[in-house]
């Protein structure tokens, strides 16, 4: 003899036929399948785990060795290698972007000089220097927006040749373009790979 809770009816305990398509796969994506084991969450590891260091030499030995990789590992990212940048550094259209920018001389690349120049000028008490420091800073930023302009018309231009098929928003690529060239050449990351004047 089957028992029943009160209050349910014996058409809200069985499945209702009609219910939405959509619905039903939306149960069986979440509860309605099996918990992952912890192997299939975390992906398949490269062949089997190391045992633990049995001595202390035997540790530092591992120690030494994956400090070397990450080296290798950030030597790899500043000299441009695609598979040991950061994501937002990577893909053929990012590396096309950064020698557009590299091979140009860059009106912001001296943004930061001003910058220390216009913190000089607010503890100078000279009136007359402050008054030029701020033309000064109007100038830049004036040539700066003009030469903004002429940085997204060439990435724009070369990206829709080069790489007509690329994933990249054109907008992401002007912005990191731009956000590049407001860096000192030697400060850059990755490192510049072409010359100033190169042909790209």
């Amino acid at each position: 003899m089957k028992f029943r809770l009160p209050g349910r009816s014996r058409a809200a305990a069985a499945p209702d036929p009609a219910v939405d398509l959509t619905e039903q796969q939306l149960v069986a994506a979440g509860k309605g399948r099996p918990t992952p084991k912890r192997a299939e969450a975390q992906g398949r590891r490269q062949g089997p785990v190391p045992p633990p260091p049995t001595t202390r030499k035997e540790a530092y030995r591992r120690m030494r060795d994956q400090q070397a990789a990450q080296r290798a590992s950030g030597r790899g990212a500043v000299r441009g290698v695609d598979a040991d940048l950061p994501a937002r550094d990577r893909g053929p259209a990012k590396k096309l972007v950064r020698d557009i920018v590299d091979s140009r001389r860059n009106v912001g690349s001296v943004f930061l000089l001003l910058a220390l120049f216009l913190i000089v000028s607010l503890v100078v008490p000279s009136e007359a220097f402050k008054s030029y420091s701020s033309l000064v800073a109007l100038l830049f930023f004036v040539a700066l927006a003009v030469d903004s302009v002429l940085l997204r018309r060439r990435i724009r231009t070369l990206v829709a040749e080069r790489l007509p098929n690329a994933t990249d928003k054109p907008g992401s690529l002007v912005w990191y373009g731009i956000s590049r060239s407001t860096m000192i050449r030697r400060w850059r990351f990755p490192k510049a790979q072409v010359g100033l004047g190169d042909e790209i």
